[in-house]
């Protein structure tokens, strides 16, 4: 017979959180309220992107490309090694199917749902964010083509909808132990 230790039981328990969503659906804000209610480790993965390339995403789409970003975000995600964090991603994560698979098998992937009237009215920036898209395409355009991603990798999706970030926790919060 085997004895199960306290700490095997816990790090089965505790593993991961990962938000994804759109940018501007506060996968940052929230990840970081999150982290402490649950008393784990936070880690944004587009600050980690940032201070390994040593320059904004911006620079990096201007410098090499939407598809750069993508690659260096996805190398990034498949070196990553945390266990009970929350892990706010870059909205294009989801682009990589390799990376959701690795974050998925330890953590519970949750999408922040936020409307696009929404999203727009937090986002003035579009043009310095950093996103990782094709120079033809719109908010909008982006929005369509990585909302059926954020369904096909969610194990919860929170429809953000009129919640603060402390409801938007709570729910998640919820989720997360009912599974």
């Amino acid at each position: 017979m085997r004895f199960i230790s306290y700490l095997e039981i816990m790090t089965e328990i505790r593993s991961n959180i990962v938000l994804i969503g759109m940018p501007g659906a506060g996968k940052s804000t929230v990840g970081v309220v999150l982290a402490k209610q649950t008393s784990r480790g936070f880690v944004d993965t587009d600050v980690l992107i940032q201070t390994s390339q040593c320059r904004t995403l911006q620079e990096i789409v201007d410098m090499d490309g939407y598809a750069a970003l993508r690659n260096i975000e996805e190398r990034m995600l498949l070196g990553l090694s945390v266990r009970n964090h929350v892990i706010a991603t870059g909205g294009s994560a989801v682009y990589s199917e390799l990376s959701m698979r690795y974050l998925r098998s330890d953590g519970a992937v949750v999408f922040l749902d936020v409307d696009l009237s929404i999203l727009e009215s937090r986002i003035h920036d579009f043009k310095t964010r950093g996103l990782a898209k094709r120079p033809d395409q719109s908010f909008a355009d982006l929005f369509r083509e990585r909302l059926l991603l954020y369904i096909k990798y969610a194990d919860i999706t929170i429809r953000c909808a009129g919640l603060n970030q402390e409801d938007i926790c709570a729910k998640i919060i919820k989720e997360v132990k009912s599974r």
